[in-house]
């Protein structure tokens, strides 16, 4: 039997990259059950008053995912992609369980370390082997294709599951849900995916040799070291602070001010579907424009979406319109930035970089759960958001004042062969 010879580029690669895109959906759909009906299942099934106590789920799930993701990043090229995939979609077996005889709402946040394990393990491998399988050319249509996948997944979970909320008890919606999501997940990474290794090594070629460096300089080189990565870091805690806002505390900002449960749905879902299907457009359009000017925009596009939900009192229309501009704004960050980390890396260190990056990104799940929590149950849910819109608004002027590099520069040790 003869062996296909191992090539970059989309076309080259369409049909594991189609799979890949496919199978990003279904991550992006086992989070997107909970988007619209968990925090209003912490007041109504267990009794919840506090705003920081029902936010308890996002600060476990962020915590979790944001190790994985760095666990993930150092692993993949030891472990092999394909075998943290698998890994991934099996942490994801014990969510539904776990929420459908959840006795209290510490079970509930236990099942969401499991699902942020599953969220960081199998959504950074099809991130970084849909970037091998591509190119450098693509990268930034490919991370579009990759994050529109996930978070319309994402947008259409968070819908059906409020619609049929209205007739099926809520908790029952998603462990339901996530059952068929994480077994159809587990055997298509088991039976279809193919590893991405030989790839980066054939991508690897064109740079020289390289010996990959410790995860520690990694971490280092991504958090403090560079500029550009250390913008990218900031912006990625930032962007998902105020997503934490947007998944927690907008149902029950909404809820309290008297919208329906399909309101609170239309919104929730709206935002990622908006954010998701925009991607596709803007991880293109930052191959040709650069990823500094999208990155900014969207900061301050995000800011304004969250000043304008504060304006419109938690009235539907002018959420609905928050909503959209949050999605805009996040659709213009969300690939541009994980493609402006790739830029800066060699094809070998690429995983460990795109993994701190990650890190950082979803740390700002738990600062966003704590920080909207504490001002919430302290001062109101207006002031939390009002919070959150300045800290976005300050993000994008951070990555303004930074000097971008375009071309990789390395850390490891390279060679001329």
């Amino acid at each position: 039997m003869t062996v296909a010879p191992v090539r970059l580029g989309l076309r080259a690669n369409a049909r594991q990259f189609s799979l890949l895109v496919a199978l990003n959906a279904f991550v992006g759909a086992m989070v997107g059950l909970e988007r619209s009906v968990l925090p209003l299942i912490g007041e109504r099934d267990f009794g919840l008053t506090s705003k920081g106590a029902i936010l308890s789920f996002v600060v476990a799930f962020g915590i979790a995912k944001a190790l994985a993701n760095l666990g993930a990043g150092g692993l993949a090229d030891r472990v092999g992609r394909k075998r943290l995939l698998v890994i991934g979609w099996l942490l994801a077996l014990p969510v539904p369980l776990m929420i459908a005889f959840a006795p209290s709402w510490g079970w509930i946040v236990a099942a969401n370390l499991f699902l942020g394990a599953n969220q960081g393990f199998a959504w950074s491998m099809t991130v970084v082997m849909k970037i091998d399988l591509v190119g450098p050319k693509r990268r930034g249509l490919a991370l579009g294709l990759n994050e529109s996948a996930g978070y319309l997944g994402v947008a259409a979970a968070a819908f059906a599951t409020g619609a049929l909320a209205a007739t099926f008890a809520p908790r029952t919606v998603v462990w339901v849900g996530a059952a068929v999501i994480a077994g159809l997940g587990v055997v298509i990474a088991i039976f279809f995916v193919r590893d991405t290794a030989a790839h980066v090594a054939l991508e690897q070629r064109a740079h020289g040799r390289a010996v990959l460096g410790s995860l520690r300089s990694a971490f280092v080189r991504g958090t403090v070291r560079e500029p550009v990565l250390r913008a990218c870091s900031q912006a990625g805690l930032v962007n998902n602070l105020n997503d934490a806002l947007a998944w927690g505390l907008a149902p029950l900002y909404l809820a309290a001010r008297g919208a329906s449960a399909a309101q609170i749905a239309a919104v929730a879902a709206v935002y990622p579907a908006v954010w998701g299907a925009g991607q596709i457009l803007t991880g293109w359009l930052s191959d040709h424009t650069g990823r500094k000017p999208l990155i900014v925009l969207g900061m301050f596009i995000q800011a304004g979406a969250l000043a304008l939900l504060v304006a419109g009192g938690g009235e539907f229309l002018p959420a609905l319109l928050a909503a959209i501009l949050l999605g805009a704004g996040t659709a213009l960050v969300y690939p541009t930035l994980i493609a402006a980390v790739s830029d800066a890396a060699q094809p070998i260190e690429r995983a460990q970089l795109v993994g701190v990056y990650r890190f950082w990104r979803d740390i700002g799940f738990v600062v966003g759960a704590l920080l909207t929590g504490l001002v919430a149950d302290t001062l109101g849910n207006s002031e939390a958001i009002i919070i959150v819109a300045a800290l976005t608004g300050a993000s994008g002027v951070w990555v303004a004042a930074t000097r971008w590099q375009t071309s990789p520069r390395s850390s490891v040790a390279l060679g001329t062969g």
